[in-house]
């Protein structure tokens, strides 16, 4: 039974040729990149084109990216290093209601040091009050975090009115955007949006776990939290992790080349997946963005009523396809979905959610065999929970 993977939200595939790459690095790339002889230079080279590549996705500087282990620690990087660099101008700090946990968490740690947050609300497909964002800009506000793609509805969020409007209302204020999953989706601009901050993580889009970026404005003064060495222009002391970083550049390379048919053929894949979920099995909601302008290409939030998500997600491992009920990073929390919450769910929706992750790899093969196969299991459940 051929497997059929679509929890791409939480993770993806590596292309086999960043697989081979990262090999290479571990086999024969293995100097040291401060190191001075050849073996260090050559490694210093793979990391100056892995800079370089990122770079030119986002049409920004190469000295503007910082390599990091992953999406959690460019937030808060990006978030620490803010308050701690800026806190005279003020501590208070704009994000929503719908934030990915390493900034809601991080957010919530700050306070503990005197920042004051303001959680901006959303509607009901998960895009934030652009009016309340306006009223909420202060004096003191120093930093604005709101996440590029929800990572558990799809949703894309106009990065482009909210960098213009905080700009607008306070031009030191900074804006963060946490594009762990909009990166290599949609596409993104940092010069033209505005935006001073963002995050990225490259287990997202076919590269390795481990590694990730964080884009920072020329200027803009970050205190590290971690200190050392001088490597990562002194924000991230360490020596380099070379292997995962050239991974992280060839996926980066690949998925770059095809990055309009990636996201067209996901974006059919969603649509026969959500018409053809739609016209087979009742009583369900779609919580992802019908309008292709306000989603990403990849994600398909769907809420079965009647049904646990949990017990469908294990339901649908006997025919080896695998789906997730929310974020892998609080798949594993009691507590509900402070995204659906957000985005008015009532409780039994929230329980019967599960997301659908697309990837470049899965075909419309396999969103017909999902759906031939998930109303049974749907139907089954309902009626086990309903004696």
């Amino acid at each position: 039974m051929e497997e059929i993977y679509l929890d791409n939200g939480a993770t993806t595939k590596p292309f086999d040729a960043v697989v081979d790459v990262m090999v290479d690095c571990l086999s024969n790339q293995y100097g040291n990149p401060s190191s001075l002889h050849r073996k260090g230079m050559e490694a210093e080279n793979i990391l100056k084109e892995s800079r370089n590549k990122v770079a030119g996705v986002l049409g920004v500087q190469p000295g503007q990216i910082l390599f990091t282990s992953g999406g959690t620690e460019s937030n808060n990087t990006a978030i620490r290093g803010i308050a701690r660099s800026y806190s005279n101008r003020g501590k208070h700090i704009i994000s929503s209601k719908i934030e990915h946990p390493s900034v809601y968490n991080t957010l919530e740690d700050l306070q503990k040091d005197g920042f004051t947050v303001t959680y901006l609300d959303v509607d009901r497909e998960g895009l934030v009050d652009l009016q309340q964002l306006e009223k909420s800009i202060r004096k003191d506000t120093i930093l604005v975090s709101i996440m590029g793609v929800n990572n558990e509805i799809g949703t894309v969020q106009p990065l482009d009115e909210i960098g213009a409007r905080i700009k607008r209302i306070n031009p030191l204020a900074f804006f963060h955007t946490d594009c762990v999953q909009a990166f290599m989706k949609v596409p993104l601009d940092p010069e033209t949006m505005k935006i001073d901050l963002l995050s990225l993580s490259g287990h997202k889009f076919h590269g390795p776990k481990g590694v990730g970026v964080l884009y920072f404005r020329k200027g803009i003064n970050l205190r590290p939290w971690q200190t050392g060495g001088s490597q990562e222009y002194g924000l991230r002391s360490g020596t380099e992790n070379v292997p995962v970083i050239a991974g992280l550049g060839k996926a980066v390379e690949i998925y770059s080349k095809h990055f309009g048919e990636y996201s067209a053929g996901m974006r059919m894949m969603k649509q026969r997946l959500r018409e053809g979920l739609e016209k087979r099995v009742t009583d369900i909601k779609i919580n992802t963005p019908v309008d292709e302008k306000k989603a990403a290409p990849h994600i398909l939030s769907v809420s079965f009523r009647g049904v646990k998500g949990e017990v469908l997600v294990h339901s649908l491992e006997k025919y080896n396809i695998f789906i997730s009920t929310r974020s892998a990073c609080s798949s594993r929390q009691a507590r509900a979905s402070g995204v659906l919450t957000a985005i008015g769910l009532t409780g039994e929706e929230i329980e019967g959610t599960v997301r659908f992750g697309l990837s470049s790899f899965n075909t419309m093969g396999e969103m017909d065999r999902v759906i031939d196969i998930l109303p049974g299991e749907v139907e089954s459940l309902r009626k086990l929970f309903r004696r």
